[in-house]
This record gives C-alpha cells, sequence and structure tokens, in this order.
C-alpha cells in the first residue's frame, strides 16, 4: 500500500502574507513530496508494507530510521497543512477555550508557551499542543519525531502542530523563527484544531 502526497486544501499563495507562497510550494512540492517518496521506498517489500501511518509511528523505536524519519514527515506535513486555513486566525471558542484557559491561564498564555517551545527547540523539529490524560499539554519534538511515537519524550494527542524546520519560513523571515511563529496564528484553522480536541 503505497502512501500518497495529499493535495493542499488551498492555493499556494493563500496564506499571504503570513507564509509566502514560495515556500509553500517548495514545502509541499518537493519537501512533503520527498518524504513519501523516501518513506515508499523504505518500505516496498518489508513487513511494514501493509501498515497503517499510525501503525508505523506507534513502533518508531523498532523500525528502521528512514521509515520514522520518513513516516514521521509524512504524518506531520498531512496534518500540518489541515490546521492552516487562509480564514485562520482569530481564538478558539467553546470547550476548547475553556480547556485552553484551564491549562494555561489564558489563550495569550497559551500562545506564549507554545512560541517558546518551538523558539527553544534546537535545530528542526516540531511545536506541539495536545490532549494528555485529558488535559491539554505543549511540548515539542526533535526533527520529523511526533507525539504519536513510541519513543516521543512527549506523548500526547496532537490537536495543534507548527513545523519549525528552516524549509518552513527560511524563504520570508530568514533566522527570525520567533516572527514566524507570530505569524503562524494568523493562519490557525480553530475549526480543525477544534475536531482534533473533541477527538482526543
Amino acid at each position: 500500500m503505497a502512501f500518497t502526497l495529499p493535495a493542499l486544501p488551498y492555493s499556494y499563495d493563500a496564506l499571504e502574507p503570513h507564509i509566502d507562497k514560495e515556500t509553500m510550494q517548495i514545502h509541499h512540492d518537493k519537501h512533503h513530496q520527498a518524504y513519501v517518496d523516501n518513506l515508499n521506498k523504505a518500505i516496498a517489500g518489508t513487513p511494514n508494507e501493509n501498515k497503517t501511518l499510525e501503525e508505523l509511528l506507534a513502533n518508531a523505536g523498532s523500525i528502521s530510521p528512514a521509515v520514522r524519519n520518513n513516516g514521521g514527515g509524512h504524518w506531520n506535513h498531512s496534518f500540518f497543512w489541515e490546521i492552516l486555513s487562509p480564514d485562520g486566525g482569530g481564538k478558539p471558542e467553546g470547550k476548547l477555550a475553556k480547556a485552553i484557559d484551564n491549562a494555561f491561564g489564558s489563550f495569550d498564555e497559551m500562545k506564549e508557551k507554545f512560541n517558546a517551545a518551538g523558539a527553544s527547540r534546537f535545530g528542526s523539529g516540531w511545536a506541539w499542543l495536545g490532549v494528555l490524560n485529558g488535559k491539554l499539554a505543549i511540548c515539542s519534538t526533535p526533527n520529523q519525531d511526533n507525539p504519536l511515537m513510541d519513543v516521543a519524550e512527549c506523548k500526547c494527542k496532537p490537536i495543534l502542530g507548527c513545523d519549525v524546520w528552516e524549509h518552513a519560513y527560511y524563504l520570508k523571515y530568514q533566522n527570525k523563527r520567533a516572527d514566524y511563529l507570530k505569524a503562524f496564528w494568523n493562519v490557525v484553522n480553530w475549526k480543525k484544531v477544534d475536531e482534533h480536541f473533541e477527538n482526543a
């Protein structure tokens, strides 16, 4: 069962000025495509060939680094595209807003903690907001790891994630990762995040 690259749910330039067209094009068509291609190569002819992406991630500690890295890259990016929207931004509402207030004190404090998790991740990685034991938690993972992996130092069911690899922001923001993280909140699709929260 070969994995395929999901189409972007909006045009390449839809997230401007916060995330530029050229970055989206390269990020989706080149980087994400490479994860899919390399994952398919790594599982071809092995017992992993018929496993779902979630099954592969759950056993990240016992699969090859190629499957772990490219499987993570495929899952993380597929998740990332969906939680972005040209109609994004603003604030979460309802139960999710309440859960954020309960866990972090306020929406602004949650954003601050999330941005800090993304900014302080050394090298490449991801920042996550997820559900752990019925409560919201913030953490970050290196490279293309994510909180669903058995080897993750932070485990939770992700509801929001931000890619802090340089390929996600360098053309527009250069080395200013903090500026990119600030701009990210203008395109967050809270409807989708809310859906993930309900499912978690």
